[in-house]
């Protein structure tokens, strides 16, 4: 095998790994806000508060 090719190929999966785990946490993190806002009962006017 040509090294230099060999190289390229493990930057270029190193690259698709780094870019897989920030798009899975950011994913994860919108998932979860979206958990929490479907889970809260929904907002009353102000006025049954005064």
């Amino acid at each position: 095998m040509n090294d230099p090719i060999l190289i390229g190929v493990i930057v270029l999966v190193v690259i698709l790994v780094g870019y897989l785990i920030k798009r899975n946490q950011k994913d994860k993190k919108e998932f979860e806000e979206e958990v929490i806002q479907s889970e809260l009962p929904p907002e009353k006017d102000d006025k049954e508060n005064t």
